[in-house]
């Protein structure tokens, strides 16, 4: 059906819509509305009004490869380890089938069950279908470039047939052939497309997702480049390839294979660049490509993705489809716009506080335990100043070449400081002030992770200045006092009484550090208070910004009051939106835990042998006890016996033993029948009794 002739919307599957592109891709048809002309680049709202009738121009239905809490109100049907039996019929109902290979080689057979289950049903079409294969440029990758006169022409989708797969993509080109040619049985019931994705980027990311999490952490110093990162890389918007998409079903164009590349034709180098000068410290470092093999988070798919090199552009797209492109020009030109999609898809939104208060109430250490729970950047002026003053140095001092304008510009600012400084004991003017705190807020890593902003502004002129819109724009001309404005204030307080016996009881070397001394503190104290019994305060102002501080009143040094002080703190801010522990903190936590256990484990165990051994030793000695004390008493036994039967030994020695063994001898002498009735007989006889 032509473009724009659409009555009813077109029921559209899509598989793995829980997976990047699918997801995005989804997201992007869904939004399209019946008689609105195709990729105008909208939004749903718009889309609405330039429609015909404000019905959605697609039902989108599709697989998901696992169950999950997300919600997806962009997907009508959702299907879950379907069998092929139970999953032809939902094929057979739509009017267009989607498979991406993109990301899942596991997908790969499925989509040729699925394009030759349809091809060989085409007799039970009711209406015709179409079959769409979004494949990948690594289809090209072995190609051999042409080069007249030494200059390389770009691959084209004119001369597809030319294409080379990769040695790890032959499944990938063998399907883009089977699909084309089932394509061609009857184009009118079921024809079929083949559209070849460049790398795919933007809301959020994928297979560029890990330059993005490295510089956002910032966790190291330079960004790798896998290899010396000349090789060009043909890259898509994953809203500009959905776009495509849309026109292909929209149009039904003759041709069946087309290249979804946008204009840039950027190096693997001038695209982390990009992204690590828009994250991070905008350092990058060459390293072999081996070493791309030792980073968990990239496959080898995405590895070998990432080290092509192919010059390609879509001429096809351009010259029958009416793109209205979101990134024609590629990352690099449009990085901005695709790192504020990259926060706002992963919610990596930075978390800013201003924490305030009297001196010594604990604004330092309810900061530092804010910025350990949120991992948060800790401003305050002492270290930003000294931090300044050192990258000053590092750049007039830094040989670089064309870098003289940017020596002279620190090497002014430096002065200006140092005499600043001098002229007013160690401390600087308040523009000077407000321009360095102002820098330090807009670098990079506060602009990512977000920041607590530590007892400082302390005025409401210095408020107003630090935040206020009309001091200064971005590089975009957007107002750049929205990225440094904090989102929570938070007040600290307590009685004069308690912060000066807090002080009071303070080690020397804080009250040195912090110069705390009894007359200087009472002195900073009673600033304080006369400062903030004025109409225009620092809170004030942002109370008329609508940003309403918590107020929380510190009464104690116990440790249970201030766990439930900062758990105050963080039932305002809420769940950090970062990424969580890194996978090197995890892999730490799990050793520390594993160490934690191993090392409890053999405490245990020597613990039980130790004990045993005591056990052992008791009972050795137990024993030896025993044996004596019954040694002893055997003797006892035998000494009282022995007492106890002398005068029976000695009676029966001179009174029954002679006659006694006169009778035992006669007895022998005469061996009488009955030896006992004889002995009785002889000892009646001769009983010294009878005598």
């Amino acid at each position: 059906m032509e473009a724009g002739g659409e009555t009813q919307p077109r029921r559209v599957f899509i598989n793995n819509v829980n997976s990047y592109a699918s997801k995005h891709i989804a997201k992007f048809l869904s939004g399209c509305f019946l008689g609105a002309f195709p990729n105008t680049g909208e939004s749903e709202e718009e889309g609405r009004i330039s429609s015909v009738n404000g019905t959605r121009a697609f039902q989108i239905v599709g697989t998901i490869s696992e169950e999950s809490d997300e919600e997806r109100p962009y997907v009508l049907e959702e299907y879950f380890q379907l069998g092929r039996d139970e999953l032809l019929p939902k094929l057979m109902d739509c009017d267009v089938v989607v498979y991406n290979i993109t990301q899942h080689t596991n997908q790969i057979e499925e989509a040729l069950w699925a394009v030759t289950a349809l091809h060989n049903n085409m007799k039970n079409f009711s209406r015709g279908k179409m079959f769409i294969l979004i494949s990948t440029v690594m289809t090209w990758a072995g190609s051999k470039p042409v080069k007249p006169d030494d200059q390389e022409i770009p691959f084209t989708d004119e001369i597809f047939w030319r294409r080379r797969a990769h040695p790890n993509f032959t499944q990938h080109i063998d399907l883009e052939k089977r699909v084309v040619k089932m394509g061609k049985t009857d184009r009118r019931l079921f024809s079929t497309y083949v559209v070849a994705s460049g790398l795919q980027y933007g809301m959020g990311e994928q297979i560029f997702h890990y330059f993005y999490k490295t510089s956002w952490l910032g966790e190291e110093q330079e960004i790798p480049v896998f290899g010396d990162g000349n090789n060009i890389l043909p890259t898509i918007h994953i809203n500009d390839l959905a776009s495509v998409l849309q026109n292909v079903i929209q149009q039904c164009p003759e041709l069946y294979y087309f290249l979804a590349v946008d204009n840039s034709n950027n190096t693997m180098k001038d695209i982390v660049k990009a992204i690590a000068s828009a994250l991070g410290p905008g350092k990058i470092q060459t390293k072999p490509h081996e070493e791309a093999f030792l980073i968990k988070e990239l496959s080898v798919m995405e590895i070998d993705t990432l080290l092509v090199n192919l010059c390609m552009k879509g001429v096809l797209i351009k010259d029958l489809f009416s793109v209205s492109w979101l990134c024609e020009s590629g990352l690099v030109d449009n990085i901005g716009m695709v790192v504020e999609e990259y926060r706002r898809a992963r919610g990596l939104l930075p978390v800013r506080l201003c924490v305030l208060g009297p001196p010594a109430v604990g604004k330092s250490t309810v900061s530092k335990e804010i910025c350990k729970h949120y991992k948060l950047q800790h401003i305050t002026l002492k270290e930003t100043i000294s931090e300044t003053i050192a990258l000053l140095n590092n750049a007039v001092n830094a040989s670089r070449p064309n870098a003289e304008n940017d020596s002279a510009e620190s090497q002014e600012l430096l002065n200006r400081m140092q005499d600043s400084m001098k002229e007013n004991g160690g401390l600087l003017e308040d523009q000077l002030l407000l321009k360095v705190v102002r820098d330090k807020l807009m670098s990079n890593p506060c602009s990512n992770q977000g920041f607590v902003l530590d007892g400082f502004p302390k005025t409401y002129k210095q408020a107003k200045e630090l935040f206020s819109a009309d001091e200064y724009e971005s590089e975009d001309g957007t107002a750049s006092y929205k990225k440094i404005m904090p989102e929570f204030v938070l007040v600290l307080d307590a009685s004069d009484a308690f912060l000066k016996d807090r002080v009071i009881n303070l080690p020397e070397r804080l009250v040195q550090e912090h110069k705390y001394d009894y007359f200087h503190f009472v002195q900073r104290l009673a600033r304080y208070r006369k400062k903030h019994t004025e109409d225009e305060t620092v809170v004030n102002y942002f109370d008329e910004l609508d940003i309403n501080p918590l107020y929380l009143e510190v009464t104690s040094n116990d440790e249970s009051d201030c766990l439930i002080l900062m758990q105050k703190v963080f039932d305002m801010v809420g769940k950090p939106r970062n990424y969580g522990p890194s996978t090197q903190e995890v892999e730490e936590g799990d050793r520390r835990k594993a160490e934690e256990e191993m090392r409890r484990e053999a405490q245990m165990r020597a613990e039980e042998e130790k004990k045993a051994l005591e056990e052992a030793q008791q009972r050795h000695a137990r024993w030896e006890k025993w044996t004596k004390d019954l040694e002893k008493q055997r003797q006892q036994e035998e000494e009282l016996l022995e007492a106890q039967t002398v005068h029976m030994r000695s009676y029966l020695m001179e009174h029954v033993m002679p006659t006694l063994t006169q009778g035992l001898t006669e007895c022998c002498t005469f061996h009488p029948e009955d030896p006992v009735d004889f002995l009785a007989e002889y000892l009646f006889k001769n009983s010294p009794a009878n005598y």
